[in-house]
């Protein structure tokens, strides 16, 4: 009889690197757990709040990136058009709007089977900067969707136009 391989074996809690990464960025972040770890970050347009949570049975790490912003009930229709329109065009990961918290997020889980300790904080630091870069360039969309004001298809479409540079 052959010996079982466990293939996910080799590869050590990538949330050391997430440590690292966050110490390197003088961010402060907390390790309630060995597998999560959380940080609060302030963008050029809002605050977000980074979870990390490590599966090892998987050798996968879950990434989330949450607005601080909450959409009403009325508008949730049209934010899950905005959500398909948005989620099309990512090459990396997807927005959500957990039915929880109302609240948009950016998710990502990756695999870190075969990752060194140096190959997974690079990873991380990728994952984290597009992270960001997707939730400020989206972000005035759902800030508009948090809003109280009226929405409708037109206003949708200006606010998810992209723009260039800043007013």
């Amino acid at each position: 009889m052959s010996e079982k391989l466990d293939i996910f074996s080799d590869v050590s809690n990538p949330l050391d690197s997430v440590e690292d990464v966050m110490a390197s960025h003088d961010w402060t972040f907390d390790r309630p757990h060995p597998d999560e770890l959380f940080v609060h970050v302030t963008g050029k347009r809002g605050q977000y709040r980074m979870t990390f949570l490590w599966q090892e049975n998987f050798s996968a790490m879950q990434f989330f990136c949450e607005m601080d912003l909450t959409i009403p009930e009325s508008h949730k229709t049209m934010a899950a058009r905005a959500l398909m329109a948005i989620n099309q065009n990512l090459w990396l990961g997807h927005f959500d709007i957990p039915e929880d918290t109302n609240t948009p997020i950016f998710r990502h889980t990756t695999l870190f089977r075969g990752m060194n300790q140096t190959s997974g904080a690079d990873h991380i630091v990728d994952l984290i900067e597009i992270s960001l870069a997707e939730c400020e360039r989206h972000f005035s969309v759902f800030h508009m969707l948090s809003s109280k004001i009226h929405m409708n298809d037109d206003v949708l479409v200006l606010a998810m136009a992209d723009s260039e540079g800043e007013a």
